[in-house]
């Protein structure tokens, strides 16, 4: 059975994402230089390659153009109030904008990736929606040494408190790289 995935960069104050939805830092991409590592990236890797589907947030989905089309060769879901723009509509057959809510989109997303895990790939807003609704399994966070102290954080608003238990926590110069499982 699929288990759903959040893996996301942060900095130590909560950011995700710069007030222009950059991923932070002066150069735009201060978040992910850890990825830049082979080693440390390579690490998590295999878990991104062995993915079966992706669901991700509208504004991240239209920002990375949906990364061309599909996640790695796997199918893209996205939940939105809102019908999907014309690319994503015609251009790119593996996306699927799914209009009746989070709930819909991560079960669409589970029975495509079937033994394979979902990967929830950003959208502050979706984390917090996944969240709330109950259909986010585990949260991977790599957290970056770093204040960035404005723009987007992740767990802005929650509508309750939310309880997890540490899976997993690896160490590396660039970052610390911790996995919860949500109770």
């Amino acid at each position: 059975m699929a288990v759903s995935v959040l893996d996301m960069s942060m900095s130590l104050d909560g950011y995700v994402a710069d007030s222009d939805d950059y991923l932070g830092g002066v150069d735009g991409e201060r978040l992910h230089k850890w990825a830049d590592d082979p080693g440390t990236a390579g690490q998590f890797q295999e878990e991104w390659d062995a993915a079966g589907a992706v669901l991700s947030g509208r504004r991240t989905a239209e920002l990375m153009d949906h990364w061309g089309g599909d996640h790695n060769g796997n199918p893209i879901f996205v939940p939105s109030h809102r019908p999907p723009a014309p690319a994503a509509r015609w251009g790119y057959p593996l996306v699927t904008y799914v209009q009746d809510g989070i709930e819909s989109a991560m079960a669409q997303a589970k029975a495509a990736a079937g033994d394979k895990n979902v990967q929830l790939r950003g959208g502050a807003y979706t984390v917090r929606e996944a969240l709330a609704a109950g259909v986010l399994d585990e949260v991977q966070i790599h957290l970056i040494p770093v204040l960035l102290g404005r723009g987007r954080r992740l767990f802005d608003v929650l509508p309750a408190e939310i309880e997890l238990e540490i899976v997993e926590v690896i160490n590396t110069p660039a970052a610390t790289h911790i996995r919860y499982r949500v109770r």
